[in-house]
């Protein structure tokens, strides 16, 4: 796939979906920090969980970063706090609200793990339950 030069890429696991965006020109739609994660999704349209509607009150959109953790801002003690409480917490880990994109030359990897993946919005199936979450009907 071609990628355009001066925007932002942010590749979301497992879906392996690719969004490039211009940080300048992207709509912020009061989904956790401008430009954050959250707010990427958001706009694209992509699933990610934030029970507290992004407000740093829970760890339902916790991501971990796998490429261009260059690109993110540095995590806040609100943050940090936060995220001690969350499931599966790896040192690269992030709330997808909080972490924000700082450059449109950024070429950024997250995954959301497996624990996190709401597999009703997501297509169904789980790896993690089973049949316990049957694959949406077609």
């Amino acid at each position: 796939m071609c990628y355009s030069e001066g925007v932002a890429k942010v590749t979301i696991l497992p879906a392996g979906d690719t969004y490039e965006f211009d940080l300048d020109t992207m709509p912020y739609d009061g989904h956790g920090q401008p430009k954050s994660f959250l707010d990427v999704a958001e706009n694209f349209g992509f699933h990610l969980e934030h029970a507290c509607g992004g407000s740093c009150a829970c760890t339902t959109c916790h991501i971990v970063v796998k490429k261009g953790g260059e690109f993110i801002t540095e995590m806040e003690d609100d943050e940090a706090d936060r995220l001690d409480m969350a499931a599966d917490l790896q040192l690269t880990s992030r709330l997808g609200c909080q972490a924000v994109i700082t450059s449109n030359d950024a070429d950024i990897v997250i995954e959301i793990p497996s624990w996190n993946r709401n597999y009703v919005s997501e297509g169904g199936g789980s790896m993690n339950l089973g049949d316990a979450i049957p694959a949406p009907k077609k």
